[in-house]
């Protein structure tokens, strides 16, 4: 598996001067309601704000372009527009906040009214982005919180499973593969008794062995615990660097990081 982080900041103080101009260029855009394709030009680029070790890239939003107050939505942005370098240096810059302000981050709700309340990995099930969803959780993101309609990460990742026709199969049923990795054996989900409902479609749709765990009518196989517990001997300081390091060969790694993008 392996890496090849190319740092922004390797650029300089140019670079960082730069980013600090452009933090908040993208809100003020779309408050202001600027043409859709002057917000695709903003958007591929580097706008996330670095200063101080990365933490007031994570402050608060005004008030003129945010009506829920609460945590920067930086992981939810970098997420959802795929850019898994900045997502993983914004992970590293909160190992050094305090246990609760780094929970307070990770688990942070979008705007009920605007995101449905959805959490970063919510996002990254709802838009089927495997990378993005591994470093989450693997940098401690909750796995059972609900969005403001009731659906954990799970649920959003079932329904997207479950749409038709059927597209990137594969990248979905990775998602599910590394979720189950981290949620716990008894998570209640709302989409477990459309499961049990329409038993064969859901079959058909991940397999039985997938099926028959989630619905709790077997046990995980051997694969699984045995990476639940080789993933919880890592530490969020040494993820996703130390799955290189697993006793496994390459095939059975959960996933073939880039980290590029």
């Amino acid at each position: 598996m392996p890496w090849s982080v190319r740092w922004v900041g390797g650029r300089g103080a140019q670079s960082q001067k730069q980013c600090k101009k452009s933090s908040f260029a993208f809100y003020q855009a779309v408050r202001d309601l600027l043409p859709v394709w002057f917000l695709e030009d903003m958007r591929t680029m580097e706008v996330f704000h670095w200063e101080d070790g990365g933490k007031s890239a994570l402050a608060v939003p005004s008030q003129s372009f945010s009506c829920c107050q609460s945590s920067a939505p930086h992981l939810a942005m970098a997420v959802r527009y795929d850019r898994v370098r900045i997502l993983f240096r914004i992970l590293k810059a909160l190992q050094a906040f305090p246990p609760s302000d780094r929970a307070g981050h990770l688990d942070r709700r979008g705007c009920s009214r605007v995101e449905g309340g959805k959490t970063a990995l919510h996002v990254a099930c709802e838009l089927v982005r495997p990378e993005c969803l591994l470093l989450l959780l693997g940098h401690g993101a909750s796995p059972c919180l609900q969005d403001s309609a009731g659906n954990t990460p799970l649920d959003t990742l079932l329904q997207q499973i479950s749409h038709t026709p059927a597209a990137n199969v594969r990248a979905k049923l990775l998602c599910l593969d590394c979720l189950f990795f981290f949620v716990p054996q008894d998570l209640q989900f709302t989409m477990k008794q459309q499961l049990l409902d329409n038993r064969q479609r859901w079959q058909d749709l991940l397999g039985e062995n997938r099926f028959l765990c989630l619905v709790g009518l077997a046990p995980p196989s051997l694969f699984v615990r045995a990476m639940r517990v080789l993933i919880r001997t890592i530490s969020p300081e040494h993820f996703p660097e130390a799955l290189d390091d697993l006793p496994l060969p390459h095939f059975l790694k959960p996933l073939d990081l880039k980290l590029e993008s």
